[in-house]
Formats: structure tokens, C-alpha cells, sequence
């Protein structure tokens, strides 16, 4: 089968590999859909790390015991290869697992680990069951497109009462306007990038602005109830600016979750930023397996609109271009697609 490799510093290529095997629970997959992720840094920094891909949605084609799925099943794949057994697996936020399955060693190889592949091996119950009449290019928004800001938003509860803000408006940024939007929220975006601000209103969003304006926090909450600021935020930037625009932008008793991974030390003060004001921070990677039903629910009723989300498709012999692309700023959701 064909897998996507790195083979420098912005250079990509495709290798053959062995196909992979079913065993126990794990079941092969054919991958006709692979969103693309952050693997694009590796891309940028010449990292090869030879499988590459955490989202997919594709077919099972071999199971090696009867399960939860059966050869000819559509369905997304989720992230990640957790245990099963501990108690986050058990309540459905496995994302959270500490004792994740070490593939190579369980397989023999990490032949099939990598989602920007022809094929590859999960546990079947990490599958979820794609609705007659659902694209896979839709349903496979159901990763990392929009699962990060649908776990923020089950968790904060947003709905249409809200205005939202979201920093950051790169593809899960993108798929946080599309998850407000579809709630009946208000949503106020905020990036620089003039591109994604474009797609950004095209997708629901009201207003989006650039954080390098002086009076960037004035004008949120210039448009709020009473210059109160925002009920709900959501960094998917992980830069410390837009922390702290969260922050300041929110109401007393607002919510604010964190979805942009970032390894820098954002300044909070707790008597100001907290306490006088009793907010809520989050931190949000996913969402847990039960809402796994409400998720493809929406992806079928959004239908058409997720287009605008998915901005490019590159079949698996294009990874260079596609990897270009994603470094370009301008594109929101890229897919791959391996039997192209």
C-alpha cells in the first residue's frame, strides 16, 4: 500500500508498504478520506517520521473476529489507540487514556498506524458509523475539523443565547464557526489571516477581528450586551495573546476553553481574572464517544455547508502540493485522498 513519508525540509514523497493485517479486535480499514492535520510542521522542519495521520473515514475490509463492526461498514476513525479498559475509556473519553496501546509492539510493526495511508488498523470500537447519505468527505469533518470545538461547546453548553468568541481561525477554528453557528450562536472571530477571516464569514461568523488592531479588545466588546463582553470563548490559536484576549474579552461568569495546544506560560492573574470575576476555564482536546451520535446528526443536517469548511482535496501522489497549501495560511480543512 502507499503511505506519505517526509523526506526533508518541505519535501514529501509516497512509499509502498505492506498492507496490514486484522487481529483481535482490530480491524482493517480502507481509508478513502484523510483530513489533514498539524503533520504539515513535520513537513516544514524535514521530520520524518514515516506514518504520518490521526483522522480518517474510509470501509472495513477485514476483520479478524466478529465485533462491533463488519467487512463493508463506513466509518470514521477516530484518534489515538487507547486501552479500553481504563476508567476515561470506559466513560467515553478515552482522548484521555494514559495507557495508550503501544501499536508497534502489539502489531509487530507500525505498518497500518498511519491514516495518510491506502490502509490501517484500529480497534473496532474506536469506529464510528457513518449515516446513509453522508459523504465521507463530511463525515470525516468529524476528527479534528470539528471535534475539538464541539467537545468545548458540550462542555460549556453554548447554544443560541450566546455570543461566542473564537481565537484563532485556522480549519479548527473554521470548525468552531460551524459548530456555533449550527447552535444558533453569535459569533465574533479574531485572526489576522485575511484568507481565513474571508471563510470565516462565509461560514457564519458575524465579524472577525485582527488582533493586531490596538483597540482589538475595545471592538469585542463594543458589540457585546452592554459592553460586558462575550458569554462563551475559545482559543484554538494557542498563542498567548489570544489567552489572554479570551480572558479579558469574557463576561463575569463567562466560560473560556482551550483547545489551540501551546507549551508557552500564558500570565494569569487569579484575583482579577478569576475570582472578582468568577470565570471558567476548560481545557478541551475531543469529545467524549457517547456524543458521537449528536456529531454525525449535525454533520447530516450541515450537509452541503461543510464544503466551505473543506477547502482543498489532493489525491495521495499530490502530498507535496497539499503540504503546500497548508503552509500557505490559505486554506481551511485540506483532504487527502489515497485511491485518487
Amino acid at each position: 500500500m502507499k503511505r506519505v513519508i517526509v523526506t526533508g525540509k518541505k519535501q514529501a514523497g509516497i512509499v509502498e508498504g505492506p498492507d496490514p493485517k486484522a487481529k483481535e479486535d482490530w480491524v482493517v480499514v480502507k481509508v478513502h478520506v484523510a483530513p489533514m492535520c498539524t503533520e504539515y510542521k513535520a513537513f516544514a522542519e524535514g521530520t520524518n517520521h514515516d506514518h504520518f495521520g490521526h483522522e480518517a473515514a474510509g470501509e472495513v475490509v477485514e476483520v479478524a473476529q466478529p465485533g462491533k463492526v463488519k467487512v463493508g461498514d463506513r466509518v470514521v476513525v477516530m484518534p489515538t489507540n487507547p486501552c479500553g479498559k481504563c476508567v476515561y475509556c470506559l466513560e467515553g473519553e478515552y482522548i484521555h487514556c494514559q495507557d495508550m496501546v503501544n501499536f508497534g509492539v502489539f502489531h509487530g510493526s507500525r505498518d497500518g498506524s498511519a491514516t495518510m495511508a491506502q490502509f490501517l488498523v484500529k480497534q473496532d470500537w474506536m469506529l464510528v458509523p457513518i449515516p446513509d447519505g453522508v459523504s465521507y468527505e463530511h463525515a470525516g469533518m468529524a476528527c479534528c475539523g470539528l471535534g475539538p470545538t464541539f467537545g468545548a461547546f458540550q462542555s460549556m453548553g453554548v447554544d443560541r443565547y450566546d455570543t461566542v468568541l473564537i481565537t484563532g481561525l485556522g480549519p479548527v477554528g473554521l470548525g468552531g464557526v460551524v459548530n456555533a453557528h449550527y447552535r444558533g450562536a453569535r459569533v465574533i472571530g479574531v485572526d489576522s489571516n485575511k484568507w481565513r477571516a474571508h471563510r470565516a464569514l462565509e461560514l457564519g461568523a458575524e465579524v472577525v477581528i485582527d488582533p493586531s488592531d490596538e483597540d482589538a479588545l475595545q471592538q469585542i466588546l463594543g458589540i457585546t450586551k452592554n459592553g460586558r463582553g462575550v458569554d462563551k470563548a475559545v482559543d484554538c490559536s494557542g498563542v498567548v495573546a489570544a489567552h489572554r484576549l479570551c480572558i479579558d474579552a469574557i463576561r463575569r461568569k463567562g466560560q473560556i476553553a482551550f483547545v489551540g495546544e501551546s507549551g508557552a506560560d500564558t500570565p494569569l492573574c487569579v484575583s482579577p481574572d478569576m475570582i472578582r470575576k468568577g470565570i471558567t476555564l476548560i481545557g478541551t482536546w475531543h469529545y467524549n464517544m457517547a456524543d458521537t451520535i449528536q456529531m454525525m446528526d449535525m454533520i447530516a443536517a450541515i450537509g452541503p455547508e461543510l464544503d466551505k469548511l473543506i477547502s482543498h482535496t489532493f489525491p495521495i501522489d499530490q502530498i507535496q502540493q497539499a503540504w503546500e497549501t497548508q503552509l500557505s495560511g490559505e486554506s481551511a480543512k485540506v483532504i487527502l485522498k489515497p485511491w485518487a
